[in-house]
């Protein structure tokens, strides 16, 4: 839901968001990214968020294996103008959406709930006896 209306993204917002995934996935899979910091980092597109009016997106990302997520963020934040001149090639649209890059929480979020949810087998056991 959008924070600002409590609607739902309409159809045109989730179909522009993820062919925007995809074509950031693309990239970052091939490595077209000639930026230092990300040298040895894979980097997963986890979602695009696309605002109502179409000139903002918000991007998640999460880098595979672990690593410094800020300093990611700062890499793709210098290759903005890159990235959004490969969205303009590659998805037609009448503006192409500034971009904000954000780490990914909600992995982390759903081991934590997963933790809780089903206790390590030590305290299971404990627990039965």
């Amino acid at each position: 839901m959008s924070k600002r209306t409590g609607r739902p993204p309409s159809q045109r917002q989730l179909r522009v968001g993820e062919e925007i995934r995809h074509v950031l996935a693309e990239l970052m899979e091939r490595r077209r990214l000639r930026d230092r910091a990300l040298d040895g980092h894979s980097i997963t597109v986890t979602e695009a968020r696309v605002s109502a009016d179409l000139r903002s997106a918000d991007v998640f990302v999460i880098p595979l294996g672990g690593g410094d997520g800020a300093v990611i963020l700062n890499a793709l934040a210098r290759a903005k103008p890159f990235l959004r001149r490969e969205i303009a090639r590659s998805v037609r649209l009448k503006f192409v959406p500034e971009l904000r890059f954000h780490e990914d929480q909600t992995f982390d979020a759903a081991r934590r709930i997963e933790e809780l949810l089903h206790p390590v087998d030590g305290e299971a056991k404990a627990h039965e006896s």
